[in-house]
């Protein structure tokens, strides 16, 4: 079986190499349509799909797209017994958001992996405009860390990486195509 990935990050393809184990994973260049630095749910989750749908073809069974972004969690969801000003349980700021889409052409299902939330000094630049990767490049003296543990692998002290993180998203998302 051949599978597509919407992504020329080694991570990426890694990540959905690990749920599609006996496949040939492919990398495709493709542009997700949405900024370079997705914010919110809705425009990360958008990026995951467009991915996956631009970089289906008739010479693969699936096609992967991957997309991470941040979001303010705070929402406004709140639970019924939470006080009146209590929102999200009183976390607020930036969390690191993944989503993965899979299609096999007919149809397209999503999944989310981990979400953590994002130091301050981290949120307020991110506020600011500017990209999470080079943001955490800066504040860890590291280079191009979106392509080695990630944003995920740092806020959890090494006790996830970004790949095992991402391969999560696409199990999610890939589960109801497997099952059916």
């Amino acid at each position: 079986m051949d599978v597509a990935v919407g992504s020329e990050n080694p991570v990426k393809r890694g990540a959905v190499e690990r749920v599609f184990e006996s496949a040939r994973v492919e990398s495709r260049r493709v542009e997700s349509g949405v900024s370079e630095q997705p914010v919110g749910r809705t425009e990360t989750i958008v990026g995951a799909r467009n991915r996956a749908q631009r970089s289906f073809g008739p010479d693969v069974a699936f096609a992967v797209g991957l997309e991470g972004g941040v979001a303010d969690l705070s929402d406004g969801e709140r639970s019924a017994n939470a006080p009146e000003d209590d929102r999200f349980g009183g976390v607020e700021g930036l969390f690191l958001i993944m989503w993965a889409a899979v299609t096999d052409g007919k149809r397209i299902e999503i999944g989310s992996g981990p979400s953590v939330r994002l130091p301050d000094p981290i949120s307020m630049e991110m506020i600011g405009g500017r990209e999470l990767g080079p943001v955490l490049d800066d504040h860890l003296g590291t280079d191009r860390i979106a392509r080695e543990q990630g944003a995920i692998g740092v806020f959890t002290g090494g006790r996830l990486d970004r790949e095992t993180a991402l391969a999560q998203a696409v199990a999610c998302a890939a589960g109801h195509l497997f099952r059916d």
